[in-house]
């Protein structure tokens, strides 16, 4: 059962869509955060 199975042979197209697109809206969530530290900090909030 376990024979059939051969390394890097399947389409993971779709997972690589889909980690590129958390990649991109983990790095803008990260700067939309420090930009709000900053004007908090500008702004003594």
């Amino acid at each position: 059962m376990a024979d059939d199975h051969k390394r890097g042979e399947m389409d993971i197209t779709e997972q690589e869509k889909t980690f590129a697109g958390f990649m991109t809206f983990t790095k803008w969530t990260v700067i939309a955060i420090i930009v709000l530290l900053i004007l908090l900090a500008i702004f003594r909030a």
